[in-house]
């Protein structure tokens, strides 16, 4: 099997009011926290709405060479509305980062321990909002790319 090739790569947690973003390091073994945006709600149909431009400005920025957004499926491995909703978004920022690949991976309880790591850290309450989309961003490109280097070996 190939390595992972080497890159950037950003973690997306697409919520209906934040998107948490993480980043990795080149070489694809560490995610860490980066930004939490506010969804743009207001965008017209035709327009890219502010959060996806910027995320394209983060890909531009960090050089990354592939986003890894996730994907919320249901316990019972169904995907519903959220799934639909994050599906849509994830091809209009691959439309708008093009050619840069945008991967789906399943996020299934990111945010819930993403939760729980920062309640253990003793981080609550607002300060816990204003950081649990990027956590939640961090375990979703922790794990993903914690399976792209198991599938390597």
């Amino acid at each position: 099997m190939t390595e992972l090739s080497r890159g950037v790569r950003l973690g997306v947690d697409v919520g209906q009011v934040r998107v948490g973003v993480a980043r990795s390091d080149p070489h694809g073994v560490l995610a860490t926290p980066l930004v939490t945006l506010a969804r743009d709600r207001t965008a017209a149909p035709d327009a890219v709405p502010s959060d996806i431009a910027e995320l394209a400005a983060l890909v531009a920025e960090h050089e990354a060479v592939e986003v890894v957004v996730g994907l919320p499926v249901n316990l019972a491995g169904r995907h519903g509305p959220a799934a639909a909703h994050v599906k849509a978004y994830a091809d209009r920022l691959a439309g708008v980062i093009a050619p840069v690949p945008v991967a789906l991976t399943d996020e299934r309880m990111s945010t819930v321990v993403a939760s729980r790591r920062l309640a253990e850290r003793g981080v609550r309450g607002k300060r816990q909002r204003a950081v649990v989309d990027q956590a939640a961003a961090v375990e979703i490109l922790q794990s993903w790319l914690d399976a792209q280097r198991r599938r390597t070996q």
